[in-house]
């Protein structure tokens, strides 16, 4: 008598740091600096904030330097927490202005739901 595999019946799920369904808009805009001015000061210190944001993530410190990283984990994030938006947006956001949506990105993680 050979042995037989069970089939698989249920998907994998991602899990979610909030319990929220429908999709929302980020808490601060990309420019809203003035939203938590602690966080801000992090941003003129791009390599820190960066490293932070990674860690706060769930990621390695030294991610955030391989080549569209941050997109990556700017996408992620803003799934996990399901905020409006699109990888372009995410690409647009991290390549035209960095600092900013490190900062934002720092904001969200700081108080998720």
């Amino acid at each position: 008598m050979a042995f037989q595999p069970c089939p698989v019946v249920t998907q994998p799920v991602a899990v979610s740091r909030c319990c929220q369904s429908p999709y929302r808009d980020w808490k601060t805009g990309l420019l809203d600096c003035s939203a938590d001015k602690t966080i801000c000061a992090c941003g003129i210190c791009f390599p820190c904030l960066a490293c932070k944001v990674s860690m706060e993530y769930g990621e390695c410190c030294c991610v955030p330097f391989l080549p569209g990283a941050l997109v990556a984990i700017r996408t992620g994030l803003r799934e996990q927490l399901r905020i409006k938006g699109c990888v372009c947006c995410d690409w647009v956001a991290v390549c035209c202005c960095c600092p900013c949506a490190l900062c934002q990105m720092a904001r969200e993680l700081k108080s998720p739901c």
